[in-house]
């Protein structure tokens, strides 16, 4: 059987998203499908052909990753990968992964990030898990909240979030910098934020937002579906969040309030937050919020040197990483790391090796969310220099968790 790879034509493209659909088992709305095709950058889309059938895709969006210290740092967002059911273990997906890296580096594009269906298959490519998503379902009706000041200064007004989400993506922007994993959205993106097609509701309301202003200046916003249900006579509907920012702690709880207290409802739900969101501190028992967190965003350095150059540190560093990267040779072997919070040098060096880890585990530290201590005392990441683990774990954290805000 002969197969050949190759970049994805528009006039392709639904033959290309169908064999997607099929290798997810899933059929998307006409108005997601429409998003998904105004998106795609087709000469950065590959398909695997054999004969007239697509059996396998590929793709990267030319994104921009907020890092520690708040560059936005060109990272290729590795999305739709599929390889069609007749066509499975016979190094497919390997030769597109392998085309897709070689072009990223091609590109000079430091990093590759994906969210993964699967997390045990991208691993052995290089890619770590970076950050995590928050979940909970929160008992509104029974959790209060401690407003902290200048809440009640904050003005609530319900909007078409069509009409004014060029002033929440004004908002989303000036916070992309300050928490490690978001994405700078592309022209075209902030649609996303706003899809809302009817089948996907489950019964819920359209698409609500909530502006939180102090002046008329706009401080924050809220996307959000209320679910309606009924326990025979008592109401018990679900607020579902899609979307919240915020400028600062008072307009950021005056949101949280506002949905606690949406009329006929007893619990708000949360599918996507940061690991470290505030309300976790805000409200009077946590046991009654059934928080659970997973894995989010999964990082490859691409360019070792490049990717460890484009972050600060949380404290100063100088530290030999030698680094194996069985995928992508170029970056095995030893780099001497040096820098702070102003800014960092990586090059290579003969020195000796003060930590050895593989890029995987360097991708997983590489946003501050995962500790190297942590991965060292797993097993993942070895102390050859008493004292290098720990002064590298400070020098790596951040100060927030980092987070990213939606799927690609």
């Amino acid at each position: 059987m002969t197969t050949e790879v190759r970049v994805l034509q528009p006039d392709d493209w639904d033959r290309w998203f169908s064999n997607l659909e099929l290798a997810f088992g899933t059929r998307e709305a006409a108005e997601e499908r429409e998003f998904d095709r105004s998106v795609t950058e087709c000469e950065r889309s590959i398909g695997v052909w054999d004969g007239g059938e697509v059996v396998g895709t590929a793709g990267a969006f030319s994104f921009r990753l907020s890092v520690p210290g708040g560059a936005l740092v060109p990272a290729a967002g590795v999305t739709m990968v599929s390889v069609a059911p007749t066509h499975r273990r016979r190094g497919l997906l390997t030769s597109m992964m392998r085309r897709q890296l070689d072009d990223v580096r091609a590109l000079g594009e430091p990093l590759a990030v994906l969210t993964a269906s699967e997390p045990a298959i991208y691993g052995r490519f290089g890619y770590g898990a970076a950050t995590q998503r928050m979940s909970a379902e929160i008992q509104s009706a029974r959790v209060r909240l401690q407003l902290p000041p200048g809440a009640e200064e904050i003005g609530l007004r319900l909007a078409d979030p069509a009409a004014v989400l060029p002033r929440c993506e004004e908002l989303y922007a000036r916070q992309v910098p300050k928490r490690p994993g978001m994405l700078a959205r592309l022209p075209g993106w902030e649609r996303k934020g706003v899809l809302d097609p009817a089948e996907e509701r489950g019964g819920g309301t359209a698409l609500q937002c909530v502006l939180a202003e102090r002046a008329g200046e706009l401080v924050g916003y809220a996307r959000y579906h209320v679910q309606p249900e009924w326990v025979g006579t008592v109401p018990e509907g679900a607020v579902r969040l899609r979307d919240l920012e915020a400028e600062d702690p008072a307009a950021y709880a005056a949101l949280w309030q506002y949905l606690f207290d949406l009329d006929l409802t007893s619990k708000v739900v949360l599918r996507n937050r940061p690991a470290d969101d505030a309300w976790q501190l805000l409200v009077s028992d946590i046991r009654r919020c059934s928080v659970r967190v997973e894995d989010g965003l999964y990082v490859r350095p691409v360019d070792v040197g490049a990717a460890l150059e484009a972050r600060t540190y949380a404290t100063d560093v100088d530290v030999v990483l030698e680094v194996t990267d069985d995928f992508c040779p170029w970056n095995t072997g030893r780099w001497r790391l040096s820098g702070g919070p102003k800014g960092a040098v990586c090059a290579r060096t003969d020195d000796p090796a003060e930590l050895t880890l593989s890029v995987r585990e360097l991708g997983a530290a590489y946003l501050g969310g995962v500790s190297l201590g942590a991965l060292a005392a797993a097993g993942r990441v070895r102390e050859e220099r008493r004292g290098a683990l720990a002064q590298a774990a400070t020098a790596f954290a951040s100060p927030v968790a980092p987070w990213l805000p939606h799927g690609f």
